[in-house]
């Protein structure tokens, strides 16, 4: 479904438009109204359509400003002129600022139906061509030679002599004079499970949907060459799984060429986003004198990159804006390591979600540094993997677990991504502990009745007895033994005794004295008593009644 916004400021008109047509049934989805330029420049920064149908005479900003600001900002979104005839003149103008269509008032539902299927065909030719697996992989092949790429990446791997990369520079013909030098990464950001996206409306299958990581990162490449090639600006390469741009700048003023970049990496991740349903997060380096050096900028791009799991995604991180932050030790104490364990083991779904936002709430993304906060996730990660281990838990059954989760920490996007992995492996240690102790509860029961049943017709049998052969504490198996059986120990061994007594006095000529004796009661008359109590009739009547008599 592609996003459209309508700029009308006649309220009725635009009333009108929505009303006549299925949108739905067409592709297309207006995401939001304006009533002015203005308020549609800002909808269109905010929202990122892929159409904009917009009327000349507006308030504010008409029409043609507005389509002048879009070509300067979102130059790929597509615009829909709406003119009167006698603002045809306008219309004609409108040609030199590459408006994709126009329609004269007064038009037909159908009309503009015909006019939004030519601009949608437009959209999914742009989409298909940058997709097309076949086209990506013939254009990398063709374009990037194994030596020219082992040479870019050699750049940002490790310092060579500036003899070697004037030779080899002029060989293959990678231009690397300059005064000033800048490395940055652009990465692919992970799709946690359940992100993902599938075809929707006419939308042909996207990169996203994949899964294929080669192939998206093939595809970033691609828009990245384009959009350096359009300005005549950087060198972009793969390199460690990540997209590499090189910058050089004949000027001296460090403010131009990280200026540049910065625009350069912003246009690349909205064309990603628009194109590719993907997003990217993009670490800017420092800027260096000299090519031998962009090593050292790589280094501190990839360190920039990293921030990424506090700031946030689908952004550009400049080094320079991250490295000066006052770092300060988390809170990870001993007090808060010890409420985690005790809400794993005992405690509800809601106390761990609290706790969790407990930890990290106290956060503060301006002075904590990325080192700080991944040894901060380990940390509780650690604390995960002894409760883990003391329950008696396979590792298995927690992905991200154990050894692998120091290579996972990379992939959490962002702070959000990272709280609800650690709540979704405790939630599920928490369930597994559970459904152990409920086993080894009904185990530790299914023992003590065992051993009632044995020895309840001993007088002198009690819980203490009970406990002392099960090795546990009294208060402990009281609790359980309530809250499994639904009732004391006593009130069960008195059940056993009575039932006990009920078939004696059936099946023997025993007196009532006798039964209470064998049975483990010390007094006749309370047994008789607690005979009548349970079933409305003395032991004498139990058995005449029984036997028929």
């Amino acid at each position: 479904m592609y996003k459209l916004i309508l700029a009308e400021d006649e309220e009725d008109v635009r009333e009108g438009i929505i009303a006549q047509i299925d949108w739905e049934q067409y592709g297309f989805e207006i995401v939001d109204q304006a009533e002015n330029g203005r308020e549609a420049a800002d909808s269109i920064d905010r929202l990122l359509p892929d159409v904009v149908v917009t009327d000349i005479q507006m308030p504010f900003m008409n029409g043609l400003q507005l389509a002048e600001w879009i070509r300067s900002r979102h130059p790929n979104t597509k615009i829909i002129i709406l003119t009167g005839y006698d603002e045809f003149e306008y219309a004609q103008k409108a040609i030199k600022l590459q408006i994709d269509e126009y329609i004269l008032k007064p038009f037909s539902a159908q009309e503009l139906i015909d006019v939004l299927l030519k601009v949608r065909s437009a959209i999914e030719a742009e989409i298909a061509e940058k997709e097309n697996v076949f086209v990506l992989s013939e254009h990398y092949r063709k374009s990037l030679p194994v030596l020219r790429e082992q040479f870019l990446s050699s750049l940002v791997s490790r310092r060579l002599r500036l003899e070697e990369i004037a030779g080899k520079s002029a060989e293959y013909g990678i231009p690397l004079n300059g005064e000033l030098f800048q490395a940055s990464v652009i990465s692919v950001d992970y799709i946690r499970e359940g992100g993902g996206t599938g075809a929707v409306g006419s939308r042909p299958v996207s990169l996203r949907d994949t899964g294929d990581r080669n192939l998206q990162l093939f595809a970033v490449l691609n828009i990245a060459e384009e959009i350096c090639q359009k300005h005549s600006f950087g060198k972009v390469f793969i390199h460690r799984d990540n997209v590499v741009l090189l910058s050089v700048s004949e000027e001296k003023d460090e403010a131009s060429i990280t200026g540049r970049t910065y625009a350069t990496l912003e246009e690349i991740r909205q064309n990603v986003q628009r194109f590719l349903k993907l997003t990217v997060t993009a670490g800017s380096g420092t800027a260096c004198h000299s090519p031998s050096l962009l090593s050292h900028s790589f280094n501190d791009a990839l360190q920039a990159l990293d921030y990424r799991l506090i700031l946030g995604n689908n952004r550009v991180i400049w080094i320079e804006d991250v490295e000066s932050r006052v770092g300060r030790m988390l809170a990870y104490d001993e007090l808060t390591q010890q409420s985690l364990i005790r809400t794993i083991k005992l405690g509800t779904l809601q106390e761990l979600k609290e706790v969790v936002d407990e930890l990290f709430g106290g956060l503060d993304a301006a002075q904590v540094s990325t080192q700080e906060y991944q040894i901060f996730l380990l940390e509780i990660i650690t604390t995960i993997l002894r409760v883990a281990k003391e329950s008696g838990s396979e590792m298995n059954d927690y992905p991200g677990l154990g050894f692998t989760s120091l290579s996972e920490l990379h992939k959490f996007n962002n702070m959000g991504e990272a709280k609800e992995w650690i709540i979704e492996v405790c939630s599920r240690l928490m369930d597994s502990i559970a459904m152990e102790r409920q086993s080894s509860y009904k185990q530790l029961i299914d023992q003590a009745k065992d051993y009632i049943r044995s020895h309840y017709e001993e007088s002198d049998i009690s819980i203490g007895r009970v406990c002392q052969h099960l090795h546990i504490s009294t208060g402990y198996f009281s609790s359980i033994f309530k809250k499994e059986m639904k009732m004391t120990f006593v009130s069960y061994l008195l059940q056993i005794r009575l039932e006990a007594a009920k078939e004696l006095l059936r099946s023997t000529e025993l007196k009532a004295f006798e039964i209470a004796e064998r049975i483990g009661f010390a007094d006749p008359n309370y047994f008789s008593f607690c005979f009548r109590k349970k079933y409305g009739q003395s032991p004498k009547e139990y058995k005449n009644s029984a036997r028929g008599g």
